[in-house]
């Protein structure tokens, strides 16, 4: 109901039909009138006539005589001004309906342009920056909306080629320098003169320089999942789930955090490379948060038109009010703030990377403590397809992994 309401062809086509009617009625008003004055007028005469043939030299001139003739006026009025009404109402409504008809095929020849602007705006915004409208049709308000528009991708597609320059630049000239300090750093403590001093040193620089490598990763990866996703394919997330658990028992074994799965098939369609960086970052996020002895468990579920990413874990109790920040680059919890586990953007990647696969995420605190965060992917690859609206409804805590 709401496309028809807002359809503009439909409204067109509303408008036009209305203007008619009420032109119609219009017209069938007046005639009603003036064919009342004109018969009115013309049976005037004609029983003005009549009315003077009564008198002393005819028939008795009574009032009995003269309200019947005004009476057989009046019926020749009604019956005249029924049938108008009758035969010009059908003729008002046959025409109403072949005028709003051709309404309707008017108001789509005028809107066909803006129809092909706007499907070929869609295709752009879904696969590429590089197809432009080019519309073929004469000079006019349309035809410059569709210039005005090309003109809008030219800069944009400048300004997304720049911003994509500027971001293998940026990775280049800051790995590099990272990686000849942990080179140099790996050097003075392979030296076999080195003092204990020095490779405690050594191990404090290795870690803060992973941690820099970590989080230059992490925003290139956000850089790259809030742009459109140009490479979909088939993809099991059950799969890339079992691997990102497989990349994080090592740090769950340091931890003494312990992994379960329940990993049901769950084919969707998107980036392998950024579901797998965002499915890795929720088991990482919900590891590394966590408490002694605790545990995180990883659940994929297959719905009718989407896929369900569920990862939940033991960890501080977190209130509902906090859990919106834990989404926002570089905003940890007041007990996470100088923490050296994470750059706060693990959760910004997976929503960044779940919404540009028109999907969404959401986070809710369980009882007891730690995150219930729900993942919801689209199946359908359509980039125009509708984009699933996550309710962030609190589930039954699940039970720790056997």
């Amino acid at each position: 109901m709401g496309e028809w309401r807002g359809n503009l062809r439909v409204r067109l086509t509303v408008v036009f039909s209305l203007v008619f009617a009420l032109a119609g009625g219009s017209v069938l008003a007046g005639m009603l009138i003036m064919v009342d004055n004109a018969m009115a007028y013309s049976l005037g005469i004609i029983f003005a006539d009549k009315y003077s043939g009564f008198g002393p030299g005819g028939f008795p001139n009574t009032e009995q005589a003269i309200s019947s003739l005004d009476a057989s006026k009046q019926t020749i009025m009604d019956s005249m001004q029924s049938n108008l009404l009758f035969k010009g109402g059908l003729t008002l409504l046959a025409m109403w309906v072949v005028a709003t008809a051709a309404g309707w095929f008017v108001a789509g020849r005028l809107l066909r342009p803006l129809s092909m602007i706007t499907a070929t705006a869609h295709r752009i915004a879904g696969r590429t920056l590089h197809k432009r409208i080019d519309l073929d049709a004469p000079p006019g308000e349309v035809k410059s909306l569709a210039d005005s528009f090309d003109s809008m991708l030219d800069r944009l597609d400048e300004a997304f080629a720049g911003q994509g320059r500027f971001i293998a630049n940026a990775a280049h000239e800051l790995k590099t320098p990272i990686a000849l300090n942990r080179t140099l750093v790996e050097v003075a403590m392979s030296r076999p003169d080195s003092p204990p001093q020095v490779h405690q040193l050594g191990e404090n620089l290795l870690a803060v320089n992973q941690r820099h490598e970590r989080l230059i990763d992490a925003l290139l990866t956000l850089a790259r999942a809030e742009d459109a996703v140009t490479e979909r394919r088939l993809v099991d997330v059950a799969e890339l789930a079992t691997i990102a658990a497989d990349t994080t028992e090592a740090l769950a074994g340091r931890l003494t955090v312990q992994i379960g799965r329940d990993l049901a098939p769950a084919p969707v369609t998107g980036d392998p490379i950024l579901l797998e960086q965002m499915i890795r970052n929720l088991i990482d996020n919900a590891t590394r948060y966590n408490v002694e002895g605790g545990w995180v468990r990883v659940q994929t579920i297959a719905r009718p038109r989407h896929a369900e990413i569920v990862v939940s874990n033991t960890g501080a109790v977190i209130s509902s009010y906090e859990v919106p920040t834990l989404f926002e680059p570089f905003r940890r919890l007041t007990d996470r703030v100088g923490s050296s586990r994470g750059s706060g953007l693990g959760l910004s990647i997976v929503r960044a990377v779940a919404q540009a696969h028109r999907g969404d995420a959401v986070a809710v605190p369980r009882p007891g403590g730690g995150l219930v965060v729900r993942v919801i992917l689209p199946r359908s690859a359509h980039p125009l397809a509708e984009p699933v609206i996550v309710a962030p409804a609190l589930p039954d805590p699940p039970p720790p992994p056997c």
